[in-house]
């Protein structure tokens, strides 16, 4: 959830440069402060800097001091315990600052540990569960290593970690350790790095090494060492090669980053066709041949916009496929499992690859028997540890904190998936020349509309709610639209089916509530007029995702964001963009930061 950055290198680069520019490749993923700790050569203490804040207010302090030093970690911190002020900030030290942690993830038993530290004389200037381990590895430091104090000081901890650690007595290394929260040593000349995502990387090294769970590394600018919990030496595996565009992480003149990547959608969906749709319309996923077998139901887990995903993937594996499909929260899927069912297949969405909630679910299913596929775009995630099988979305990576392409990417595997488990439907043919046509229908929207949505959304930028509704296959758009708005512009939107107006929400329709209504043509169509209809009776006014050409929708709708007329069961795909964009520009125009959103964190790897 937070960012983690080290780096132990050589004399001619400053630590403090280093961190400090990884940190802002890791910016996208959500904070609040930030904080970095330097071992400046010939100071029987840590150098330590914090800010609340952006980045800026840390680059300010960074710049006044001007320190010399080779070795340092730094962090930016997304608040869970104790409110973001720089007293909470990372890194947290031990009482003589000799030793600094950062920390990602949620220690569960810090209050009691908290409460045996004070026991023994350690006292605590911050609200957060992370300054338990500066304290707890100083108790066990006197009388041992700093590796070996930390293999002690772990095996107390409960919960989901990653922490890079740094001590004045050993001016040479980093130590890190990793316990369900991801953590990627980069592999320099004379000088290593580690990160808790590749960006942070990718400007100094392609090779690298994430750490798998339960893992200690030793990392000092002449190489990296690998322990068990237990301080035993692991065999060092083999570095990965890190194959992504660094392209993918600049914003390429569009003014932010989501923008950027609506735009970037005609490419991700014309990628997952080249990667997943054969020439003759097969549909080759690159599973192993019994992957897939035998599979009489599939449940689906996921978080916030995936959840929407699944939603729409359920209705494509029901009506394509014919397989009986749920979807759960993967938040409350570990918590309330479903009865167990023989041949039943879990799928896993998440973006980041990293959401704690999706991947504790995911652990629970395999526990209990179940083949489990993870849809993602970080192939390179803990998800591709834990799931026997695995997808790429062809997304890339994603840099606004609201999802935008992961979205129509993730809806697109679902596709792919429903035809290769149904091959033989009868509308297979109708369906996969739709979809190659999709990349240029999405074009055309983003080329005739977003100028009109940019003038519309002045018109709602102070509007307080919103009411998006939906039937049937588009039902989850109504939810995805809902939850865009909320999150960049902060203005209340609910999603609702349309057909449920009437059983309550209707209550809040006046003319401050606009309500957005998907009307695609389809086994539907008539009714969602119908839905909108009675909220244009309570004076709502009406923005319609339709097509221009029905007499109907110009007449019913005040504004129209129009969509070209495809099958039904494709609609999503498209209706999803004008609602992106009216989101975006709504935000833009509030001038708010619509790529890193207020208390919101691109991969929430806490639970």
């Amino acid at each position: 959830m937070c960012g983690i950055v080290g780096y132990v290198g050589h004399g001619a680069v400053k630590a403090s440069e280093v961190l400090l520019a990884g940190l802002k490749k890791l910016e996208y993923r959500g904070y609040d402060s930030a904080g970095i700790a330097q071992i400046v050569p010939g100071q029987p203490t840590l150098h330590r800097l914090r800010a609340k804040g952006k980045l800026d207010n840390l680059a300010a302090k960074i710049a006044e001091e001007q320190i010399e030093a080779t070795i340092g970690i730094g962090h930016t911190r997304w608040a869970t315990h104790g409110k973001p002020e720089e007293y909470n900030a990372h890194p947290h030290t031990n009482r003589s600052q000799t030793l600094a942690v950062v920390q990602n993830g949620i220690i569960e038993n810090y209050h009691s540990l908290r409460q045996q530290l004070r026991e023994q004389g350690y006292e605590f200037a911050s609200d957060t569960d992370t300054e338990v381990i500066p304290h707890l590895i100083d108790s066990f430091l006197r009388d041992n290593t700093l590796l070996r104090a930390v293999c002690q000081a772990v095996k107390r901890l409960q919960g989901a970690f990653a922490l890079a650690i740094l001590c004045v007595y050993y001016p040479d290394q980093i130590i890190l350790v990793r316990q369900q929260a991801p953590l990627v040593i980069g592999l320099g000349k004379g000088e290593n790095f580690c990160a808790s995502d590749t960006p942070a990387l990718a400007p100094y090294t392609r090779s690298v090494l994430p750490l798998e769970n339960g893992e200690i590394a030793r990392l000092t600018a002449k190489g990296v060492e690998l322990f068990n919990f237990n301080g035993d030496p692991i065999k060092l595996r083999p570095p990965q090669t890190l194959n992504w565009n660094p392209v993918l992480i600049e914003k390429q003149g569009f003014r932010h980053f989501m923008l950027k990547e609506i735009y970037e959608q005609p490419g991700v969906i014309r990628s997952g066709i080249a990667k997943f749709l054969q020439d003759d319309d097969t549909i080759e996923l690159g599973l192993p041949g019994d992957a897939l077998e035998r599979v009489k139901q599939i449940q689906i887990v996921a978080c916030g916009t995936s959840w929407h995903a699944g939603l729409v993937g359920k209705h494509l594996l029901e009506q394509i496929a014919q397989i009986p499909t749920t979807v759960s929260y993967a938040s409350e899927y570990r918590y309330a499992p479903p009865p167990f069912v023989p041949d039943t297949l879990v799928i896993g969405v998440t973006q980041s690859g990293e959401t704690a909630d999706t991947l504790a679910a995911l652990e629970l299913a395999k526990s209990r028997g179940h083949k489990c596929l993870g849809i993602t775009n970080r192939t390179d995630s803990s998800l591709s540890r834990i799931a026997h099988y695995l997808l790429d979305t062809q997304a890339g990576i994603e840099i606004g904190v609201a999802a935008t392409k992961t979205f129509t990417a993730q809806l697109l595997t679902f596709y792919w998936l429903a035809l290769f488990l149904q091959p033989d439907n009868p509308k297979k043919a109708e369906l996969t020349l739709g979809l190659r046509q999709l990349p240029a229908h999405i074009e055309r929207i983003l080329e005739s509309q977003e100028r009109y949505i940019e003038q519309l959304a002045h018109k709602f930028s102070h509007t307080q709610d919103f009411i998006f509704i939906g039937r049937g296959i588009n039902y989850p758009i109504a939810l995805e639209g809902a939850l865009k708005l909320k999150e960049i512009s902060y203005i209340h939107g609910e999603g609702y089916p349309a057909g449920e107006m009437k059983h309550g929400p209707i209550a809040l329709l006046d003319e401050a509530v606009p309500v957005v209504a998907i009307a695609t043509p389809g086994v539907v169509y008539e009714k969602v007029l119908s839905n909108a209809q009675e909220a244009k009776a309570r004076d709502a006014q009406l923005i319609g995702v339709a097509p221009l050409t029905d007499p109907a929708a110009r007449e019913i709708f005040d504004h129209i964001l129009p969509i070209p007329v495809v099958d039904e069961l494709l609609s999503p795909l498209l209706t999803v963009i004008p609602l992106q964009l009216l989101a975006y520009h709504i935000a833009a125009h509030r001038g708010l930061d619509v790529d890193q959103p207020r208390n919101l964190a691109k991969s929430v790897t806490v639970e």
